[in-house]
C-alpha cells in the first residue's frame, strides 16, 4: 500500500522550543506534517520555564495543521516523543499549579550534592542510572520541597510533557519507562518510580503517573480533545517517551554495537546495553524498545558551542556564507589546530565530570593562528570527548562498531569525518533527519499492531543514506591529540576556581 493513501501514523514531537506533528508511512516516509514553536522563559538567573498549556496549544497547531494536509481517518495512531527532565505540577482539574522547569533549569545547583549525600551518591546513581547533575527533576522537587512545599504537596499529579500532553488527548496522565525514567526517581532495574526516592521527597506515589512500556495503547483521543486537534475521536494514543531514546529507536540504534550520536544543541552518543550499567562518561536509559538500556554519553554545549562562537568571533550566521567559509578553513589545519586546544564546556560540563559551573577556554593560542583554527579547535574538542566515551564504554564490555549521526552537526561533512577518523568507527546518515518524531512513529506503529516488534518495525521504517569511512592512518595523530585534549578541563576550571 502506498504511503499516498494507506493508512499513517502520527510522531508528535514536544521538544524544547518546538511541536512538530509528523505523519509516518508503513515504509517510513514522512508524508505530512505541522510544526508550532515553544517560547522559553528566563524570569530569573538560573530559572528556566515554559507555560504548561503552551505544549497544548503548540499540539493543537501542529496537528490541526497536518490534518489539513492528510485525512485524520487515515491516521492509525499517534505516539509523543517529549523533551526530557521537564516538570509541571498539575491540580486535581487538571489545570497548571505555576509555569513548567525545564531541563535547562538550574535552580537546584546549591543541593544537587547535598541530597545525593542524604541518598547516597552510589545508590543514587545505581537506582536511576544518572551521575549527580543538576539535570535530572528530582532535583528540583527537593528544591521545592524546601521552598515551595505547598505548591508540591497541591500537586495532584507531578507530570513531564509526555503525561500532561496524554492527560489532554485522552482525559487520563500516562508515562511510559523512557518519558519516567529521566526523571531521576525511577528505578531503571525495577521499571518503576523508586519508593525510597519519593518517601525522601515526601511525594506520595498516586502524584505521579503510571508508567508503562513504549507500544502501549494508553487510551484513545477524546472528543474535547479530537474538536481541539482535528484528529479523529477514538484515535488509539500509544506510549513512546523521551526524545533522545526516541531519536535512537528512530535511527535504528538499539542493536548490539551501533551507536546514536546526534549532534545537536546537545551531543548526545548512545548504545545500546543488555544491562543498567553505569559509569561516569555516560547516563544509563531505559530502552525505547523496553528490552535493555541506552548508554548516553552527553556534552550539553555542541551545536550550541558552534553558534556561539561564529556570533562572538566570527561575523555570526546572518552571514549565509560563514560556514562553508569556515569549514574550508578549518579542513586545511592539520589534527592538533597547530597546538590550539579548546575547552567547549560553555554550559557546563556533564560526562564525565558532572560540574554544572564549568567553563570554556582556548589554550595554546599563537598570533598564526587563523578563525579556521579555532573553529578547529572547537570541533576537535567535542570529538574527542566523544570518542573517549565510546572507548570507556569498550571497557566496559560494549562494542561500538558503527555510528549513525543525526542533527544539525551532522550536515558537516568536516566534523564527521573528524569523528570517523578520531573514533576509527563508520559514520551512516539517515534518510529521515526528524529521527526523533520517527521513533515515536515506530512505538505508535508496534502499538496499532502494524509489526510484531520493534526490531520489525525500525527495519522497515529507518534507511541509511550515506556513509563516511575512517581513515586508519590519521588514528594515531587523534590519539596524541586526545591526551593533551583531556588536560584542558582540569586546567581552565583551575584557572578559573583559583582566579590564576
Amino acid at each position: 500500500m502506498g504511503s499516498s493513501d494507506g493508512p499513517l501514523v502520527v510522531g508528535l514531537d514536544s521538544s524544547t522550543q518546538s511541536c512538530k506533528a509528523i505523519a509516518w508511512s508503513r515504509d517510513g516516509r514522512a508524508v505530512a506534517e505541522g510544526r508550532a514553536p515553544l517560547e522559553l522563559m528566563k524570569p530569573r538567573p538560573d530559572y528556566v520555564e515554559q507555560e504548561v498549556t503552551d505544549w497544548w496549544r503548540a499540539a493543537t497547531v501542529a496537528l490541526r495543521q497536518l490534518v489539513g494536509a492528510v485525512d485524520a481517518e487515515r491516521i492509525a495512531g499517534i505516539a509523543i516523543s517529549n523533551q526530557r527532565e521537564t516538570v509541571a505540577l498539575i491540580d486535581g482539574a487538571g489545570a497548571p499549579i505555576g509555569p513548567a522547569s525545564l531541563w535547562l533549569d538550574e535552580r537546584a545547583a546549591g543541593l544537587v550534592d547535598r541530597f545525593a549525600a542524604e541518598i547516597g551518591r552510589q545508590r543514587l546513581h545505581a537506582i536511576t542510572g544518572k551521575p549527580i547533575d543538576v539535570t535530572p527533576v528530582v532535583y528540583r522537587l527537593k528544591w521545592l520541597r524546601e521552598n515551595e512545599p505547598e505548591r508540591l504537596d497541591r500537586a495532584n499529579k507531578i507530570l513531564d510533557v509526555h503525561g500532561y500532553l496524554t492527560l489532554r488527548l485522552t482525559g487520563t496522565p500516562s508515562a511510559s519507562w523512557t518519558s519516567a525514567d529521566p526523571f531521576g526517581l525511577f528505578d531503571i532495574s525495577r521499571k518503576a518510580w523508586s519508593q525510597p526516592i519519593l518517601d525522601h521527597l515526601g511525594i506520595r506515589p498516586s502524584q505521579l503517573p503510571n508508567a508503562v512500556r513504549s507500544g502501549t495503547r494508553v487510551g484513545t483521543v477524546h472528543a474535547a480533545a479530537a474538536t481541539a486537534t482535528g484528529l479523529a475521536e477514538g484515535t488509539p494514543v500509544i506510549a513512546a517517551g523521551g526524545d533522545g531514546q526516541c531519536a535512537g529507536l528512530g535511527v535504528n540504534a538499539m542493536r548490539d554495537g551501533v551507536v546514536y550520536l546526534n549532534l545537536g544543541t546537545a551531543i548526545i552518543a548512545g548504545i545500546w546495553s543488555r544491562e543498567p550499567v553505569v559509569g561516569a562518561f555516560w547516563r544509563t536509559m531505559t530502552s525505547p524498545t523496553g528490552d535493555g538500556y541506552f548508554l548516553e554519553a552527553v556534552q550539553r554545549a555542541g551545536v550550541y558551542f558552534v553558534n556561539w562562537f561564529v556570533d562572538t568571533f566570527a561575523g555570526g550566521r546572518s552571514d549565509p556564507a560563514i560556514f562553508d567559509r569556515l569549514e574550508r578553513e578549518a579542513a586545511a589545519v592539520p589534527i592538533g589546530s597547530d597546538g590550539l586546544l579548546a575547552g567547549t564546556t560553555l554550559v557546563g560540563c556533564m560526562d564525565p565530570h558532572w560540574e554544572p559551573s564549568a567553563r570554556a577556554s582556548f589554550i595554546g593560542m599563537h598570533p598564526s593562528h587563523t578563525l579556521g583554527h579555532f573553529y578547529r579547535a572547537g570541533l576537535e574538542a567535542m570529538t574527542l570527548q566523544t570518542a573517549r566515551a565510546l572507548e570507556e564504554m569498550r571497557s566496559h564490555g560494549l562494542s561500538p562498531a558503527q555510528m549513525v549521526a543525526i542533527g544539525g552537526g551532522a550536515n558537516s561533512k568536516l566534523w564527521t569525518k573528524m569523528i570517523a577518523d578520531a573514533t576509527g568507527i563508520a559514520i551512516h546518515k539517515g534518510h529521515n533527519a526528524e529521527a526523533s518524531s520517527l521513533g515515536a512513529a515506530i512505538s505508535a506503529a508496534v502499538g496499532v499492531g502494524w509489526f510484531e516488534s520493534f526490531s520489525e518495525a525500525a527495519d522497515a521504517m529507518t534507511s541509511i543514506a550515506e556513509t563516511i569511512e575512517p581513515d586508519p592512518s590519521c588514528r594515531a595523530a587523534w590519539d596524541a591529540l586526545s591526551a593533551r585534549q583531556a588536560k584542558v578541563f582540569s586546567a581552565t576550571q583551575f584557572a578559573w576556581r583559583t582566579g590564576a
